[in-house]
């Protein structure tokens, strides 16, 4: 009896206690610092830019390739987009 009613007692005292202000500074800095990082994000550079383009290029043709069932057996994304950006990549030059 007296444990029920102890436990009654601690979980009132518990909810009626306000929170500490460390859990307030930590979600703040938390917070703070995920928007620093949204802020700080660097602008992707050209040879990026280019790879991302290269890789959709290949990605276009992947598709088109496989639905025209003109893709070799046991072949594979990888494979393909690495044979693609080669040749891309030497046709940019």
């Amino acid at each position: 009896m007296y444990k029920a009613m102890f436990a009654t007692v601690l979980a009132a005292g518990l909810l009626a206690a306000p929170l500490p202000h460390y859990f307030s500074v930590a979600f703040a800095q938390q917070s703070s610092a995920s928007e620093k990082t949204a802020k700080m994000k660097k602008e992707p550079s050209t040879g990026q830019i280019a790879a991302r383009e290269r890789q959709k290029k290949c990605a276009a043709e992947w598709k088109e390739a496989k639905a025209a069932s003109k893709i070799e057996k046991g072949a594979s994304w990888p494979k393909f987009w690495s044979d693609c950006n080669k040749r891309l990549k030497a046709a940019a030059k």
